[in-house]
């Protein structure tokens, strides 16, 4: 497995060994002692899978406190935008973002450590998301910050006017947001 750090360096960009042939292709997507030779130890507890269609915008989702959620993320079907905005007051990275694309066709994985806030936007006709996360769904805990955020500035490449929850429409401005130490 390939290692190469983001923007933020804390973000990691992993890209499989792929073995094809005729038939198909294979790959690990995870293997713990793998990753821990890489230096990346996280204890999943938990496995998402979450379709969307173009334009649909998740995020940018977290949990505080002590529910910190760090997250492997690929797309096994199509193709994502996926931005990781920093919430740690102690980084010297704090209220910056990476951006990168996912898709199934360069079977590339992120991973987003706890302290970040996470999302995407579909930039194909769909995308089938899966990720592994380091904690559990823990809803008082659950946290938005917007995604338009003037003082972020991320440039989604959206075709027209993004698909969102309610709860992605009202997320909370960096300046207000809940932050990590």
């Amino acid at each position: 497995m390939k290692l190469s750090r983001a923007a933020i360096p804390d973000i990691v960009l992993l890209e499989p060994r792929v073995i094809g042939d005729a038939r198909g292709f294979f790959f690990e997507s995870w293997n713990r002692h793998t990753l821990a030779e890489l230096g990346l130890v996280a204890d999943f507890v938990q496995d998402n899978h979450s379709r969307s269609v173009r334009n649909v915008l998740r995020g940018l989702h977290y949990q505080a406190g002590e529910h910190a959620q760090g997250k492997l993320i690929r797309v096994i079907d199509g193709e994502i935008y996926d931005v990781a905005v920093d919430l740690r007051r102690s980084s010297p990275t704090f209220g910056r973002w990476a951006a990168f694309t996912l898709s199934a066709d360069n079977r590339s994985m992120a991973w987003i450590p706890p302290g970040f806030a996470h999302g995407y936007c579909v930039t194909a006709d769909a995308a089938d998301v899966l990720y592994k996360v380091t904690g559990y769904w823990h809803p008082e805990s659950e946290r938005t910050l917007a995604w338009n955020d003037p003082d972020l500035a991320i440039p989604w490449p959206l075709a027209g006017p993004p698909v969102l929850s309610a709860k992605d429409a009202a997320g909370t401005r960096l300046a207000d947001a809940e932050t990590y130490p």
